[in-house]
C-alpha cells in the first residue's frame, strides 16, 4: 500500500484508469468486428476479460472507495461490462449472419435491453455470490456461435431462451468469487482460456477434440449452479 495519502490517492485513480482501459479495449473489438475480423474481435474480448477480471482484486487491495470515492469503481466496471460482454458480441452476433435476418435486429434489441435491465439489478447476486438469472455473459455466447455456427434457427432460439433466464432466479456460478468446487471451476476456467485461445489463433476451426472439450466446459458452467445448495 501507499505511505502517503497523495501516493493513496494516485494509486486509486490508476485503477480505475485501469478498468476503464477496458473501454478502450471494448472500441477496438468493435472495430475488429465492424471489419468482420471475428478472431481478432473475440481476441480483445478476451484481453478486456484479463482486465475485468483483475480490477476488482486492485481495487480491494488500493481501497479505491476510500482514496479516490470522486469516481464509483461499481459504476465504470458496470460501463466497460456492458460495453464488452453485451454491445460489442451482439453486434457481431446481430451482422455475422448467426440469426436468421428477419430476426437479427429484433433478437439484438431483446439481448441489449435485458442484459442492461440485469446490470441494474441489485440483487443479481445471491449471498453466496452465484448469479440469479443468466448474467449476460453474450462476450462467451457469441463465442461458442461463432465456433460451433449452428443452424440460424437454433441460434435464435437459444439467444431466446438467454434473454428469458435472465429474469428467472436460476443460480449461474460466478468464476471467482463462489467458495463451492473453486478449484475445479478454476481449473475448468483456465483450460478452457488457454482452448479458446488456441481456437482463435486457429481461426475459429480448431480440431474437433478442442471444440468438443471447450463444449463440455461450457456445460459445466452453464449447469453447476443446480448443485447451489439453498
Amino acid at each position: 500500500m501507499p505511505n502517503s495519502p497523495r501516493a493513496a490517492w494516485g494509486a486509486a485513480v490508476g485503477v480505475h484508469v485501469f478498468t476503464a482501459l477496458g473501454a478502450g479495449i471494448g472500441l477496438l473489438a468493435l472495430l475488429s468486428a465492424v471489419d468482420k475480423h471475428w478472431p481478432a474481435m473475440f481476441a480483445w474480448l478476451a484481453l478486456a476479460l484479463v482486465v475485468d477480471a483483475a480490477d476488482g482484486a486492485l481495487a480491494r487491495h488500493y481501497r479505491v472507495r476510500e482514496n479516490a470515492p470522486r469516481w464509483s469503481g461499481d459504476t465504470l466496471d458496470l460501463v466497460v461490462d456492458i460495453l464488452t460482454w453485451v454491445f460489442v458480441p451482439t453486434y457481431a452476433m446481430v451482422t455475422g449472419d448467426i440469426f436468421p435476418a428477419v430476426l437479427a435486429i429484433p433478437i439484438g434489441l431483446a439481448i441489449v435491453i435485458t442484459s442492461v435491465i440485469y446490470f441494474a439489478d441489485t440483487k443479481m447476486k445471491a449471498g453466496d455470490n452465484f448469479f440469479m438469472g443468466f448474467p449476460g455473459a453474450w462476450n462467451v455466447v457469441a463465442f461458442f456461435l461463432f465456433l460451433i455456427k449452428p443452424s440460424p434457427i437454433l441460434a435464435a432460439v437459444l439467444a431466446v431462451g438467454l434473454c428469458i433466464l435472465t429474469f428467472v432466479p436460476v443460480p449461474f456460478v460466478h468464476p471467482f468469487r463462489v467458495d463451492r468446487g473453486r478449484a475445479v471451476t478454476a481449473l475448468l476456467l483456465v483450460a478452457g482460456g488457454v482452448l479458446a485461445l488456441y481456437a482463435l489463433w486457429l481461426g475459429l476451426t480448431p480440431p474437433a477434440w478442442v471444440t468438443i472439450t471447450l463444449c463440455l466446459i461450457c456445460l459445466y458452467f452453464l449447469f453447476a449452479g443446480l448443485l447451489r445448495r439453498n
